[in-house]
């Protein structure tokens, strides 16, 4: 029994008529023997799962550096809060959660050590600019699977790349990702700041709080219903023009206070001396960079200025701090 057809067919039948359909998937760079039990997306989600990427997610910052206390998120957190938001939305439009599933768990593999700190210092290093969705479809492209890289669907590649705001993902799925993506981060953020004592959900502003309730999940319930509200039946994913004003609002004031509070900006100038340092360093020693890394120069003909780059950037924060000690500080002497 083929349980592949017996899932197209589900959603070929089932489906919206604007969900993506797995058995129209635009296919991969390199030809697969199709599955006989998973449709092309959920192999795409379970590549992502199992790659060296997804697990490094544990150990990257999602806003507050090396913070103190086990609840922070991590941005694996972050794109399992991503995942879960996104899927609820999917499955009460009838689209396709497959694809959903793999855009979300996929999104956020190309983000460096230390967040967006990180991305901001390696975009300053990097000639061509540094963004953290295109790496992600470098890392799943180029640098998975000893360089051979993950051959994913177009559709869940499209998807990664175009997350980010002002991007247009050619599915429905990827804009449900989209919108999900800020729907978790503004409102988890929240919750870390709060946490961290540098937030007062008092003086979130009013306005926003009247329109989507006073705490995060009251207001994560409220948008994600919003979305479904106003997506139903419709060839776009949107919210209601009040509800999508009111968040924006949120999303300014932590930019305003906490992403760019002068404890963030303290910091932000520590990380990227280390990020520079180390990428200085494996420029000028590229034989101490991994051999996985190095076999992008033999199999795509990067230049070890960009292997150096990507090395980096795909570090966690904790292995990038230990090997900026190894490499930099003074060991001391035993007596």
């Amino acid at each position: 029994m083929n349980y592949r057809e017996i899932a197209e067919n589900y959603e070929n039948t089932n489906l919206s008529k604007y969900a993506a359909k797995s058995s129209k998937a635009l296919g991969r760079k390199r030809f697969e023997e199709k599955c006989d039990i998973r449709t092309e997306y959920q192999r795409d989600r379970d590549k992502i799962t199992h790659s060296k990427a997804f697990r490094r997610l544990m150990h990257k910052t999602q806003v507050f550096i090396s913070p103190e206390g086990d609840h922070y998120r991590t941005r694996l957190t972050h794109t399992l809060e991503v995942s879960q938001i996104a899927r609820t939305i999917s499955r009460a439009l009838n689209l396709n959660e497959d694809l959903t599933e793999a855009i979300s768990l996929g999104h956020d593999l190309g983000h460096t050590p230390f967040g967006h700190t990180g991305e901001d210092a390696l975009d300053k290093l990097w000639h061509e600019g540094f963004r953290h969705n295109e790496q992600s479809v470098r890392v799943l492209e180029f640098i998975e699977k000893n360089a051979e890289g993950l051959n994913l669907t177009t559709e869940v590649l499209d998807g990664i790349l175009n997350h980010r705001g002002g991007a247009s993902p050619m599915t429905l799925e990827g804009k449900v990702v989209q919108i999900s993506d800020k729907i978790a981060y503004i409102n988890h953020d929240i919750d870390d700041a709060i946490r961290a004592g540098q937030l007062n959900p008092l003086d979130l502003p009013k306005e926003s709080v009247e329109v989507l309730g006073d705490t995060s999940s009251s207001r994560i319930n409220f948008l994600i219903r919003d979305v479904i509200a106003s997506s139903a039946e419709k060839s776009d994913i949107i919210m209601s023009k009040d509800v999508k004003t009111a968040m924006y609002q949120l999303r300014q004031y932590m930019f305003n206070t906490v992403y760019t509070s002068q404890l963030q900006m303290k910091e932000r100038k520590k990380i990227a001396g280390v990020l520079e340092r180390l990428y200085r360093h494996f420029l000028e020693n590229n034989s101490e960079i991994p051999e996985e890394f190095l076999k992008m120069q033999e199999l795509h003909g990067e230049s070890l200025e960009r292997i150096a780059l990507d090395y980096v950037a795909c570090m966690t924060d904790r292995f990038a701090m230990n090997l900026y000690k190894s490499i930099f500080m003074p060991v001391s002497w035993g007596g």
